[in-house]
């Protein structure tokens, strides 16, 4: 039932925007203008009580005047309009609502009461609501794309597999921004802020289900309903990936998530304690959100036990710190490996683990030192510090890393530079290995990794 009614708000054929401005640089001419020079394939409706052209389309003065079915509305008129608006959108039989407008109850008392009049509208209906206060929805696919801040200034991600679900619009909109920077792809964005009807439950059960969502990156505020929450977040940790960053967190983060979203913020600890029961990693930051989303692009390890390759002794030492901290194991080469070892490379190398294998490294000892390590059943999987500005070091180095596939082992890069290393980084992401910036990054990724295998063990 989830999965049909919320097919509706990313493959519509038809969509109304209720509110649309003739005015660039109103929210309603924004949204309007995604539709109409995107590449959505579908028919939209303008609609506004003004009914001359806008961007070359027919005005409707109602959603009631479009003569043939709309599929989806976005709603983008003041708060004290919205249950008018709503109830053409029920008598339409419109099935799919979003509604942009704030001013519920995230403003107080008043807001709160207009708010349970909307879902008073639709109850019992099949008219299913998205919203209020959010910015609703984007598909790279489908090019369903209900933000609006302009492409101009908001650049949108490619299609990829992380679906991303965010109670905040703006750090939703922030998160895109920078995905669409860094060149990682998402199947499907939701914003579903207050969470009037539809809420994080059906979010995450949706995507569950969504056969282009492989990992499923949340940011919430509160939880509208704790013993629903718990059991779809298990049932979907069973088949793919949740990686959720909770607001809210400390009493004055609680109170602005309060005003925010109207959310119940609930204790940190009590959230910690059920990411942890259902099986969902908890990231600290919006960058560790998207650091251990982008990690589950890897297989899954089988244990803990963990090779560090490098060619910057200093850096193989602060992965080594952290690879403590998070409690992965950093097993020494056997005797075996070490002879392939002595063979291959120079006396100064350090063959322990990390093995470093010094500043004048080359693509080829890359090469030996990692297949070596992930053809045994020594390691479980490989963190690959590479430092791209030696001079010794080719740029085939990336073909070697990409070609690591086979193992069906994680590889999880760490490259720190400039604009050299970043061409090197993006040609690695390209091809389907992480690269994180600093060896801790790297390491909580793989720790991440080995959280999610250990859980779907136990």
């Amino acid at each position: 039932m989830v999965l049909r009614t919320l097919s509706k708000f990313f493959n519509p054929k038809s969509v109304a925007i209720i509110g649309a401005s003739h005015t660039k640089g109103k929210i309603g001419y924004a949204i309007l203008e995604n539709f109409v020079k995107g590449h959505f394939k579908g028919k939209v409706y303008p609609v506004n009580p003004d009914t001359s052209p806008i961007l070359g389309l027919t005005v409707y003065s109602s959603v009631k005047a479009i003569p043939g079915k709309v599929d989806l509305a976005v709603v983008v008129v003041p708060a004290i309009v919205v249950p008018k608006v709503l109830k053409e959108c029920v008598a339409k039989r419109i099935e799919a609502v979003i509604v942009v407008s704030g001013g519920f109850s995230e403003t107080g008392e008043r807001g709160r009461k207009l708010e349970e009049e909307l879902k008073k509208i639709i109850r019992g209906t099949k008219t299913r609501l998205l919203g209020v206060n959010g910015l609703g929805v984007y598909d790279p696919v489908t090019d369903v794309d209900t933000i609006f801040n302009p492409r101009s200034r908001l650049s949108r991600p490619p299609a990829g597999t992380v679906g991303f679900i965010s109670q905040s619009g703006a750090v939703g909109a922030t998160i895109l921004d920078w995905l669409a920077e860094e060149g990682i792809g998402i199947s499907k964005f939701i914003s579903y802020e207050n969470a009037t009807d539809i809420n994080e439950c059906d979010c995450l059960e949706y995507l569950g289900m969504d056969r282009k969502t492989k990992v499923i990156a949340l940011f919430i505020e509160g939880v509208k309903d704790g013993k629903r929450f718990i059991k779809i977040a298990k049932k979907v940790s069973r088949k793919k990936p949740i990686v959720v960053l909770k607001g809210g967190k400390t009493k004055a983060g609680a109170k602005a998530a309060a005003s925010h979203t109207g959310a119940l913020a609930g204790s940190a600890a009590v959230y910690s304690a059920v990411f942890k029961q259902t099986g969902a990693i908890e990231a600290r930051n919006w960058s560790e959100l998207f650091d251990y989303a982008k990690a589950f692009s890897q297989p899954l390890p089988k244990g803990n036990r963990i090779a560090i390759i490098t060619n910057g002794g200093g850096f193989g030492v602060l992965a080594a710190d952290e690879c403590e901290r998070q409690g992965l194991q950093l097993p020494e080469p056997s005797a075996k490996l070490k002879r392939i070892f002595n063979k291959n490379f120079p006396a100064y190398a350090s063959l322990r683990n990390p093995i470093d294998l010094t500043g004048d490294a080359t693509a080829e000892r890359y090469r030996i030192a990692l297949e070596a390590c992930l053809a045994s059943k020594e390691y479980d999987g490989a963190i690959v510090i590479a430092l791209f500005q030696i001079p010794t070091l080719e740029p085939e180095v990336t073909d070697v890393l990409i070609g690591l596939k086979k193992y069906k082992k994680p590889v999880i890069c760490c490259s720190a530079g400039g604009r050299y290393s970043k061409k090197l980084s993006k040609r690695l992401e390209a091809g389907g290995i992480p690269v994180y910036l600093t060896p801790t990054q790297a390491v909580k990724a793989m720790a991440a990794l080995v959280r999610y295998h250990k859980w779907l063990r136990r």
